[in-house]
């Protein structure tokens, strides 16, 4: 029984340094790769690669949905001209040939009076 004992507590040992000998290794990869770079770099690596992803995933959604994206760019083009679009179709200017002003007193609707 005392022999069971002595080769279960060097089969300990030996997984005891073992991971030891892991955890050191790990300890030295993590100091050589945070004294290479500034806190500054990763954090700008680490953006700059999310940025990569999404712009990556949002090219894989446009070319799966390229009529949803060809209506969405004519919606955006159709409310930036939409001024010009409004006034094809309305008069700006009185009988008169003066503009009109809606703030006349014409135009105002005034609360009625209970």
């Amino acid at each position: 029984m005392s022999e069971n004992k002595f080769r279960r507590l060097k089969e300990d040992r030996a997984l005891r340094d073992a991971s030891l000998a892991l955890l050191k290794a790990d300890v030295a990869n993590l100091r050589a790769d945070l004294s290479g770079k500034g806190i500054g770099d990763r954090l700008m690596g680490r953006i700059s690669e999310g940025a990569v992803d999404v712009f990556d995933e949002a090219v894989d959604v446009a070319n799966n949905n390229r009529g949803v994206l060809a209506t969405l760019i004519a919606a955006i083009l159709v409310w930036f001209a939409r001024n010009p679009i409004i006034s094809l179709f309305t008069d700006d200017e009185d009988r008169d040939g003066r503009a009109a002003n809606y703030d006349d007193e014409d135009y105002r609707q005034e609360p009625d009076a209970a």
